[in-house]
């Protein structure tokens, strides 16, 4: 079987994925939450009362919060999320749903972060994510320094972990239309967790590789990645399988608060053994043959 024979196509899909997820960024954008926008969400729970989204808006209008959005989190369960409401701004909106709905809700969680925060989050977030992939290129480099061209599997660690994190985002961005999802920054945890997972799928085929490498020097470079490949594949997707399995079921019976990092690690999962069998070991047939071979 040889795992490399369409490897064009595969690059030619995976870029058409990444130029997708690239405009999805653009327009609608990462549906942004009040950790990056500043402001407050309230997340409410009727007993007996089964009120409307309508009945909520109301109420939100009357208090003087009209650009708010509200989100049906299950039967009498509700996810606010508005301006910042001070510390009044609560108070009136509680008021005002016990006079239209006739039952004084139940607070679930209240949240408020203001504008400086904010701006620290979205600073700290890119800095993280910068700083990650520069130690793993700088890794790569050195573990595989005895490899002929060794800058060459860091630069295909870092394009599939790039890769990764769009396609990733890209998903989550349609989730995020269907599904109300947002990003806070426990979304950043995730994508860190995303990195992380991508790599090291990615570094156990290259050291694969590398080893085969060692192994037969007189072995065709091409022979050499579909062997390594096909050797790591039954390890790649028991590990994706089991991990796919355990977050599945913490994504089903676990609690709202995590279902939105659950779905950035299911995402990052699947989508980085994808790349790690099929991706990262093209990219290193395509710069020793060229797109002929």
């Amino acid at each position: 079987m040889n795992i490399n024979f369409k490897r064009l196509y595969v690059l030619y899909i995976s870029g058409l994925l990444m130029m997708i997820a690239i405009i999805l960024l653009i327009f609608p954008g990462l549906p942004l939450g009040i950790d990056f926008t500043s402001g407050s969400t309230i997340s409410y729970r009727w007993v007996d009362k089964n009120p409307t989204q309508e009945d909520i808006m109301f109420a939100l209008n009357q208090a003087g919060f009209e650009n708010s959005i509200v989100q049906s989190m299950g039967e009498k369960e509700f996810f606010i999320r508005t301006s910042d409401i001070g510390n009044s701004g609560k108070e009136k909106i509680d008021k005002i749903l016990l006079e239209r709905i006739q039952e004084k809700p139940i607070t679930l969680d209240t949240n408020t972060v203001g504008s400086s925060v904010a701006e620290n989050t979205i600073r700290n977030s890119i800095i993280a994510v910068f700083v990650a992939s520069l130690f793993v290129m700088l890794y790569i480099i050195y573990a595989f320094r005895n490899i002929e061209r060794s800058f060459l599997y860091a630069i295909a660690a870092i394009l599939t972990l790039i890769h990764d994190v769009l396609l990733v985002m890209g998903i989550f961005i349609i989730l995020s239309l269907i599904i109300g999802s947002q990003v806070n920054s426990i979304f950043i945890v995730g994508i860190l967790t995303v990195i992380g997972y991508s790599v090291n799928d990615t570094i156990v085929i290259f050291d694969r590789i590398r080893e085969n490498q060692i192994l037969n020097r007189s072995r065709e470079f091409f022979d050499t990645v579909n062997k390594s490949v096909k050797e790591s594949i039954t390890r790649s997707l028991g590990t994706s399988i089991t991990t796919s399995t355990v977050i599945l079921s913490m994504l089903l019976f676990g609690g709202q608060s995590l279902r939105d990092f659950l779905i950035v690690l299911l995402l990052g999962v699947i989508i980085g053994t994808y790349s790690s069998i099929f991706v990262a070991s093209n990219l290193l047939i395509l710069w020793r043959y060229g797109p002929k071979k």
